[in-house]
């Protein structure tokens, strides 16, 4: 993987966590945090470029998702 790629999936990874923790229900809070340890776990030996674009793009649209989710657990 490349040194920007890495760099960006780092960044994405730490963005996921930073962002869940706002969950207000600690088992949200912690059932996201699980899942995106995980998820990332499963997924660090993957080589091919293409896949990797793949797995950004899903965890760019699951970011989304918690952000709103969080959002509308403080409305």
């Amino acid at each position: 993987m490349a040194a920007s790629s890495r760099a960006r999936v780092l960044d994405l990874y730490r963005a996921m966590l930073r962002e869940s923790e706002h969950f207000g229900a600690h088992n949200y809070r912690t059932y996201a945090v699980r899942r995106i340890r995980d998820a990332f776990r499963e997924n660090k030996n993957v080589k091919d470029p293409a896949e990797i674009q793949a797995l950004v793009n899903k965890a760019k649209r699951d970011l989304g998702i918690i952000r709103r989710q969080v959002h509308i657990g403080q409305v």
